[in-house]
């Protein structure tokens, strides 16, 4: 496999060529200045060198002098972002082997490099190794398929923090409470305590506190017995006795009702459940994580969740960082959204423009990695070319109407009409009904008081 050194500052575009060479076939490696290049190419030898016309230590021209003055003839790609005639002659003056503009096509650049290793690449047999052919890595692509990871944690300074206190906690029997926004990708840290928990070969069952009506949550979370209502024509198991022996994922918690909260408090410190329907006790052995987007501290003071649930429930906090603040990772995942969109869509998208990667580093993602995976899998069908451009990514980003846009307050003749509606489309969910207002929580409980419309 012929192994590449890539030497740019530009870290989103770096990343994104790494990435794409990666799945073409080749070994990459990457610097981000002269000094680091120098190590690399001190420790270890490279088929190929792709590096920037201009560095902020350096430029590239100079390090390709160096080489070939120490008798390397490596060959030598060029990449600039200014794009004339002078420097191109500059650079193969100076023993280039070849020089690209960006932004560039992916395919020009695949093309430059089989040229460029055609005749120094050699094998023992003496005969030139093929580098990978178009057709090669298309069917390359498509056998990946299968193998696309479902899940990636990133490599940032938050990623690895989060990660770290995932380590240090998983082992032990600590209840944990995972705080972060709506899309962060709670549920799979929860996954990873569980899998690296000594109950990682015991059930993981995940249950939504927010999508449950208020009337049906004792079955879900304690199960019934055949008989105990009507409709109930077989036992069912809940989520406790599910997951007897292994983890309990309980997400958005804080859309717990308050009745329901007691009941709940009682299996935990009892261990034990009882089905709706039965005269007996099920003991229970479960290892409890949490995860809410919601302030509960603040629902504590407010009297609407128990402080003695809050503390049964946080042993051990976790806060999942926003993908705004996970810096480069966001490319990481951008490539692995575009991965699974390929093989959904049957398309074959490789990879992002320069200015793709800018509008992806200057959006805030408000909805974190789910409106990410969002928006990369719409860009991929729109996508006219081999590669996501701005313009493909922008009408990806165009904000969504909302559904629900007409209940939002603007005045106070409508408000009481306006959070009755909501709470009927949320089905009496507070949390979501705030949503639908456009207001945070307590602005809902205030109104709800203001209007006698508490429960």
């Amino acid at each position: 496999m012929p192994k590449i050194l890539i030497i740019g500052d530009d870290l989103a575009f770096g990343l994104m060529i790494q990435k794409w060479l990666m799945r073409k076939g080749f070994d990459t490696e990457k610097a981000t200045s002269l000094p680091a290049a120098r190590q690399l190419l001190t420790h270890a030898s490279f088929d190929i060198i792709l590096s920037d016309l201009r560095l902020p230590d350096g430029d590239g021209i100079g390090l390709l002098t160096l080489l070939r003055g120490q008798g390397d003839d490596t060959p030598f790609i060029v990449m600039t972002s200014y794009a004339e005639v002078q420097n191109a002659v500059l650079a193969m003056k100076s023993g280039a082997t070849d020089y690209i503009a960006k932004p560039f096509p992916p395919d020009l650049l695949l093309e430059k490099l089989q040229d460029a290793l055609k005749p120094t690449v050699t094998s023992n047999s003496g005969k030139a190794p093929s580098a990978p052919t178009k057709d090669d890595n298309l069917q390359s692509s498509t056998s990946e398929s299968p193998d696309i990871p479902r899940y990636i944690e990133g490599e940032s300074d938050a990623s690895k923090q989060l990660y770290r206190y995932v380590d240090l906690v998983a082992p032990t029997p600590m209840s944990v409470l995972i705080l972060g926004a709506s899309g962060t990708g709670k549920e799979y840290v929860a996954r990873r305590i569980h899998e690296k928990s000594m109950r990682h070969d015991k059930p993981f069952f995940a249950l939504d506190c927010g999508a449950i009506p208020r009337e049906v949550a004792a079955s879900e979370f304690f199960g019934y017995r055949k008989g105990a209502f009507t409709g109930a024509e077989q036992d069912k198991k809940g989520a406790f006795e599910t997951a007897n022996g292994g983890t309990l994922f309980l997400d958005e918690i804080g859309n717990l009702p308050y009745d329901i909260q007691v009941q709940l408090l009682r299996a935990l410190q009892e261990r034990v459940v009882r089905p709706l329907g039965s005269t007996e006790e099920i003991a229970i052995d479960i290892r409890l994580v949490c995860a809410t987007n919601e302030n509960l501290a603040e629902s504590v003071r407010e009297g609407h969740f128990r402080e003695d649930l809050y503390h049964r429930v946080n042993e051990f906090t976790i806060s999942m960082p926003e993908l705004k603040d996970r810096g480069d990772d966001i490319f990481r995942f951008a490539d692995l959204f575009l991965q699974r969109a390929n093989a959904a869509l049957d398309r074959h998208v490789e990879g992002f423009s320069q200015e793709a990667c800018r509008q992806m580093t200057a959006y805030s993602w408000p909805g974190n990695l789910r409106e990410l995976n969002n928006v990369i899998k719409r860009a991929t069908l729109l996508a006219k070319d081999n590669i996501i451009s701005g313009e493909d990514l922008g009408l990806a980003m165009m904000p969504e109407p909302h559904a629900m846009s007409t209940t939002a307050l603007h005045d106070e003749a409508t408000e009481q009409q306006r959070i009755a509606e909501a709470l009927r489309a949320a089905k009496g969910n507070k949390s979501k009904a705030a949503r639908l207002l456009e207001v945070d929580r307590k602005t809902l409980y205030n109104k709800l008081r203001k209007y006698g419309m508490e429960d």
